[in-house]
């Protein structure tokens, strides 16, 4: 390893790029080695740092470490500190490697070959490069984990014999983002509930059961097109739905992201399908110089395939061991961050949710739970979730407008659509797939119940077609229970007046606990 690098990390700060510490300390693990080697990369969501006091704190995103956790003030220290204590950040890494090249990395192996950090540091710079290093294949050792999972959600392993190590990466080197193993997460996945879903499922009767899936699956398809300021007609929303209900059953590749972005477009007149030609973002542009504002910059149009084939790898291959929720909110989210169409990639993006959880068996049979809208009913939080990731990224991407109002990427960006942080996605997807379960579609199915014992004391005082007892009961909901006297002398004036009283007692009995 080169001399001159121990001498670049930094002393004690109060500021480490434009984020405030708790207090004065000296940064540690990936935030020592962005700042000493000049890295770009997105700033980790918690930063380490080594303080005088002899206790340990978290607050305001950085974990502050004690004296005796001090790393040496070397490659090797730094790389050693961050795997032990902060997981895997893999762009940071990546770009750690570029930076020192195979080298200080051959170096820091020799120098302890079995060492399990070295011995994982070595397979990280191979497989993150696909470049061999000179250093031969190890004959013994016991295996270790390439990434820790009691710290980091972890895939399906397999041995890599070479460096004795148990590639257990949730992804390929063409797309996988890592999420933590925070409480929260932890909790969620703890309550089970997959499980929870099917017992409610079993409590319902079957026709009952169709029934309320119909209705959220129309319920999802109309909030997608809602969240993206759209009001399509009610073909294309059932259209849509009939899509989400057949989510699962085909497995994801280009050729079927195609033809679902057909579907979502409907009229594709003005819209380029396909694959980008060009460059994207999300934004808006100068009223006097249509000059682009990007809030997002879309990947590059040039990195699209390798994207695409990632994500498709990542949901058929290697991601078999991974969380059900998690693994939907690492596939959805990567496919919005890279938004790889001109139109459509925010429904399809929520089409893969359904995908994921379906392909898994996490839904009970026939069911779709209503994710959109309950993205829609969080809509603000939905949209904060998104920014922490764009407004990370877009320092990074350097850009210049086109003629036509468009934006040009004009450095190497893949690596921050591959390797993202999907921590924050995977705690918003898991709140919304836990109301879905807990709330709506107990809440619908109750709904439904009351609305047939409705209908059922309605057809006991007088005989009415299934269309005008709805029209009736919608007229009962928007008056509080009673028929408005326009209703009554309008559509309804064949009522008698102890009709009317009975059909409200009806009501009355069926949805006044509601």
């Amino acid at each position: 390893m080169a001399k001159r690098a121990d001498h670049r990390f930094s002393g004690p700060v109060t500021v480490f790029h434009e984020r405030r510490l708790p207090e004065q300390a000296t940064p540690a693990g990936y935030a020592a080695l962005i700042d000493a080697y000049r890295l770009p990369v997105p700033i980790p969501l918690t930063l380490s740092a080594i303080v005088t006091r002899h206790k340990i704190l978290k607050q305001d995103g950085w974990h502050l470490f004690t004296p005796r956790h001090a790393p040496d003030a070397t490659l090797d220290g730094h790389l050693t500190f961050a795997l032990k204590y902060e997981g895997l950040d893999l762009v940071v890494l990546k770009r750690l490697f570029m930076e020192t090249g195979p080298g200080p990395i051959e170096a820091l192996v020799r120098a302890q070959p079995t060492g399990s950090y070295a011995r994982r540091i070595w397979f990280l710079f191979e497989w993150l490069l696909a470049t061999k290093l000179d250093l031969p294949d190890l004959k013994k050792g016991t295996y270790v984990d390439a990434i820790d999972p009691e710290r980091q959600w972890a895939g399906k392993p397999q041995n890599s014999p070479r460096h004795r190590v148990r590639d257990n990466l949730p992804g390929t080197p063409a797309f996988c983002p890592l999420v933590t193993r925070t409480e929260r997460l932890a909790g969620f996945a703890a309550s089970d509930l997959a499980a929870r879903a099917r017992e409610i499922a079993a409590e319902v009767p079957a026709d009952l059961l169709a029934r309320t899936a119909a209705f959220l699956l129309l319920k999802d398809s109309r909030a997608s097109y809602v969240i993206e300021g759209e009001n399509p007609p009610q073909d294309r929303v059932q259209r849509w739905g009939r899509a989400i209900g057949q989510a699962g059953r085909k497995p994801i590749d280009l050729d079927e992201l195609l033809r679902l972005q057909e579907i979502v477009i409907g009229d594709a007149r003005f819209v380029e399908m396909g694959l980008r030609k060009a460059g994207g973002f999300v934004g808006e542009h100068d009223r006097q110089t249509r000059t682009p504002i990007p809030d997002h910059i879309s990947a590059r149009a040039e990195d699209l395939t390798s994207l695409i084939d990632g994500m498709i790898a990542f949901d058929s291959n290697n991601a078999g061991d991974l969380d059900a929720v998690i693994a939907a909110a690492v596939l959805a989210f990567g496919f919005v961050f890279v938004h790889p169409f001109e139109d459509g990639n925010g429904r399809i993006h929520r089409y893969l949710i359904h995908h994921v959880l379906a392909a898994r068996g996490f839904n009970p049979q026939g069911v779709a739970f209503p994710v959109s809208a309950a993205i829609l009913a969080r809509i603000d939080e939905y949209r904060a979730v998104l920014e922490t990731y764009s407004q990370r990224v877009l320092p990074l991407v350097e850009w210049r407008p086109t003629d036509g109002g468009n934006v040009e990427v004009l450095n190497d960006t893949a690596d921050l659509y591959r390797y993202f942080d999907a921590t924050p996605q995977a705690e918003f997807l898991y709140s919304c797939v836990q109301q879905t379960i807990e709330k709506d579609l107990p809440e619908e199915t109750d709904y439904l119940r009351r609305y047939d014992a409705f209908r059922a004391g309605v057809e006991a005082i007088v005989e009415m077609p299934d269309r005008t007892i709805d029209l009736l009961f919608r007229f009962l909901r928007q008056n509080g229970g009673k028929l408005s006297k326009r209703a009554r002398e309008g559509e309804f004036a064949k009522l008698t007046k102890p009709e009317v009283a009975r059909v409200e007692a009806a009501y009355e009995a069926s949805f006044a606990a509601a």
